[in-house]
């Protein structure tokens, strides 16, 4: 597992004008010293049909490679699968296809489409839908080798059973989720992770998560076998520079306890004569 810094951490510098996804890439790079990103369309602009455009996507790709980092994440809200109305949903599927080509062609790791729908559980018409347009793009992700998915993130997405019911009908390699780390409805927060954690491409992991549970989730992430990043998202929205900071050496910490953990058992596992008060 490595570290990351989750753009949307940054949203109100985004929305004051002082922070676009250039200064975002050179912040990775040269304020944090993490060789990863992990963008937000938001951090892109206001306007998809401006930022979606090949010309502006080079300038995105040439910063990445100018800078050494490796885009662990694309995430795009505003396009997501579910809406009532058919028209929206076909429009919202044709700006998805956008990002998704955005996404492979800025080489992303793991690309992040929310599902949509705000019910308890998705109705049949609803999962049909969802169902459908994720194989769609679970099958390119797996051709094209990395992975798609929706987020722990909003509405039927925030209970576990719901997207465990979603990737065990999608059923694709391709397919994962990225685990916004204890954000659950109907579940406690270990629950859920518990739940989620096999189908787990991609972390965010929050201000709770670190301050309450970061040692046993990170157990439990390296016990699933997840290889993927802890990218830290802040929502809080003040103080971003220096909050998202503190956070990342958090994340760092703990993956270093982790390691001597791991450390540890393997130079004695589960030996009784080496247990507290039996050592000569």
């Amino acid at each position: 597992m490595n570290t990351s810094i989750a753009s949307y951490s940054f949203h109100s510098l985004v929305s004051a004008g002082m922070m676009d996804v250039f200064g975002y890439l050179e912040a990775c790079k040269y304020r944090y010293h993490i060789d990863t990103a992990d963008i937000w369309n938001g951090l892109m602009g206001r306007d998809p049909a401006v930022y979606l455009k090949e010309d502006f996507l080079k300038k995105v790709k040439d910063a990445l490679a100018d800078r050494g980092l490796t885009l662990v994440n694309y995430h795009a809200d505003g396009c997501h699968f579910w809406e009532p109305d058919a028209a929206v949903r076909q429009k919202h599927h044709q700006l998805a296809l956008a990002h998704v080509k955005a996404a492979e062609f800025l080489g992303a790791k793991t690309v992040r489409i929310d599902t949509g729908g705000h019910d308890p559980v998705w109705s049949p018409e609803q999962f049909d839908v969802v169902v459908s347009r994720s194989r769609e793009f679970a099958r390119r992700a797996a051709d094209g080798g990395y992975r798609f998915g929706p987020e722990v993130h909003w509405g039927t997405e925030l209970d576990p059973a719901n997207l465990e019911r979603l990737a065990l009908a999608v059923d694709n390699p391709g397919f994962g989720l990225l685990l916004h780390l204890g954000r659950y409805k109907n579940a406690t927060a270990l629950e859920g992770d518990q739940r989620l954690a096999k189908w787990a491409m991609h972390t965010h992991v929050d201000s709770a998560t670190i301050r309450d549970r970061l040692d046993p989730t990170l157990e439990l992430l390296a016990k699933s076998g997840y290889q993927g990043s802890l990218s830290v998202e802040d929502g809080s929205g003040t103080h971003e520079y220096a909050t998202v900071a503190v956070m990342l050496e958090q994340v760092r910490a703990g993956l270093a306890r982790l390691r001597q953990r791991v450390e540890k058992d393997r130079v004695h596992p589960e030996n009784p004569l080496l247990a507290p008060g039996t050592q000569k």
